[in-house]
């Protein structure tokens, strides 16, 4: 809950700052005189940018659910077998190391991977596939279920939400502005001004691409470091890292599978592209645990 009121806090102060910033540089006086009132472009890039990522934050349970075919086995009815009961074990015994609500605990078919998903540390989900109880260790499959619990304990789904809120946030104002900006030169002379032209939404319409993957680049840059640091508190958890690194080397060798968008960067492994990636190569996490102090 600390998190959900710093999130609206936050979303409140990048508004406050965009005001302050666009008066102090006379953007304000050139909207009003285009036809456009700033304080309305503000709302409407909070609205647009961090309603939809909290929306999503909200949401991410039950997406993450039906969209990965999830089955819940610590519900009313319980484990289905001595795996699953394993499962259901291992992440409550860590759910109490790491000082959070026990999460619910699922499992779905798929090549190896996991992920973790909730907008609350008290109310989460952790997942597996069937792929990596299938070819990993349990030593292995614990460190994977602590890497996950480790993003719930960090607060990592929120963290990610509140950075893709003021990104969303400054490509919806940016784009409009600029926009604005070029129609305005576009239609310079134009007696009949009283509306935005074909100008402003080309432009904006191409911002909002451009600056949409802009965005996706310091969101996925963020998602590489907060791997690291989960992978040093599934360490911490299990007490020694390596069986982290064993878990890493482990699916290094694997086919990863794929989770659906809502919850990739949630998971052990995944992400295309160096700069669009949202984990880091397995051997930098790997070298990284073993450069670790302690």
């Amino acid at each position: 809950m600390k998190r959900i009121l710093l999130f609206l806090l936050t979303n409140i102060a990048v508004v406050a700052v965009l005001g302050i910033v666009a008066s102090l540089l006379g953007v304000n006086r050139f909207l009003t005189s285009n036809g456009l009132n700033l304080s309305a472009l503000l709302g409407f890039a909070l609205i647009m940018g961090f309603g939809g990522a909290i929306i999503s934050l909200l949401i991410s349970k039950p997406v993450a659910k039906w969209s990965a075919g999830v089955r819940i086995i610590n519900g009313p009815d319980g484990p289905q077998n001595a795996d699953e009961a394993w499962i259901v074990e291992t992440v409550r015994k860590l759910a109490e190391k790491a000082q959070i609500g026990m999460p619910e605990v699922g499992i779905f078919e798929g090549e190896p991977n996991a992920f973790a998903t909730g907008a609350f540390k008290n109310s989460s989900l952790v997942a597996v596939t069937t792929g990596l109880l299938q070819g990993m260790t349990k030593e292995e499959i614990e460190a994977v279920i602590a890497h996950e619990v480790a993003h719930i304990a960090n607060g990592d789904m929120v963290t990610m939400t509140l950075i893709q809120g003021v990104m969303n946030t400054f490509v919806v104002f940016l784009s409009r502005v600029i926009g604005y900006a070029v129609d305005s030169f576009l239609r310079k002379g134009d007696s009949n001004n009283s509306g935005p032209g074909i100008g402003y939404y080309v432009t904006t319409i191409v911002l909002d691409i451009v600056l949409g993957f802009a965005a996706a680049m310091v969101v996925a840059w963020f998602s590489r470091h907060r791997e690291f640091r989960a992978d040093a508190g599934a360490a911490q958890l299990m007490g020694r890292r390596q069986p982290m690194m064993n878990a890493l080397a482990r699916l290094g060798g694997m086919q990863p599978g794929e989770l659906p968008k809502a919850v990739e960067a949630m998971g052990i492994t995944g992400g295309m592209g160096k700069l669009f990636a949202t984990h880091p190569p397995i051997e930098e996490r790997i070298a990284a645990l073993q450069n670790a102090q302690g």
